[in-house]
């Protein structure tokens, strides 16, 4: 099973691998995070561990399911003489979640919290959450073991791949969260992420492909924008509160 360790190529794959799982494993975050936002810190806490957990179980049992896994791609019914597969169904189902979910959020964003959210957290708040996670969670998972299988052939890189890039992803989704929490305005932008990715996945299901190149790097641009934003942001109320001293 560990034959590949003393196969230089093994390690190259083990390294490209981990590369594409984290960047796969990006919407993951973001839309964790997200959603965690508008729970008290430490049920946010709580359910960004649960969320990441849970992408890691699916991840790994998905990748013992190769055999269930490529069946998958073969498809089940046509329409206008294009397959659908179970995979497409999967990733245009979630594509919509994200749409959805995104739109949803953005409109409760504009219009203000309502009474619930006034009150403070809603007790099934923390259980909603998980739940949409564990949701999303699978669509990326199918995605993320899809790209997996393509790229290598040893089922135990792609699981040390899988693990290496959770780990990256538990370790950048909490500063990613606090951020978000922080900075109202870099909430708007996440959920316009998801949008987008929403879109991606959605396109992918219709088996019409968007690179992903073109998607992560709109993600960037708009990013460093706001990254730039915020510094400037610090910069005015600093100078502000100087001459208020003065």
């Amino acid at each position: 099973m560990f034959e590949w360790v003393a196969n230089p190529a093994g390690w190259a794959a083990l390294v490209t691998l981990s590369a594409m799982e984290i960047v796969l494993g990006i919407d993951n975050v973001v839309f964790i995070s997200v959603l965690v936002s508008k729970l008290p810190s430490d049920q946010a806490e709580r359910a960004r561990r649960i969320g990441l957990l849970l992408a890691l179980v699916f991840r790994v049992a998905l990748l013992f399911a190769l055999t269930a896994i490529m069946r998958m791609t073969e498809p089940v019914f046509t329409i206008l003489g294009n397959g659908f597969s179970w995979r497409d169904i999967i990733l245009i189902a979630g594509g919509i979640f994200l749409i959805g979910k995104a739109t949803h959020e953005i409109h409760g964003e504009m219009e203000g919290p309502d009474e619930s959210e006034l009150r403070g957290a809603a007790p099934g708040a923390f259980t909603a959450a998980v739940a949409q996670i564990t949701v999303i969670d699978l669509v990326f998972s199918v995605d993320s073991i899809v790209t997996a299988i393509g790229m290598a052939q040893d089922v135990s890189i792609m699981i040390i791949a899988v693990i290496i890039a959770m780990a990256v992803m538990y370790a950048a989704s909490g500063p990613v969260s606090r951020f978000i929490s922080h900075h109202p305005t870099t909430k708007m932008l996440a959920l316009s992420f998801l949008i987008l990715i929403g879109v991606s996945l959605v396109a992918e299901g219709g088996d019409i492909h968007i690179p992903r190149g073109y998607i992560y790097s709109a993600m960037a641009f708009a990013a460093a924008v706001e990254a730039i934003n915020v510094v400037a942001g610090r910069r005015r109320r600093r100078r502000s509160e100087e001459r208020g001293e003065a």
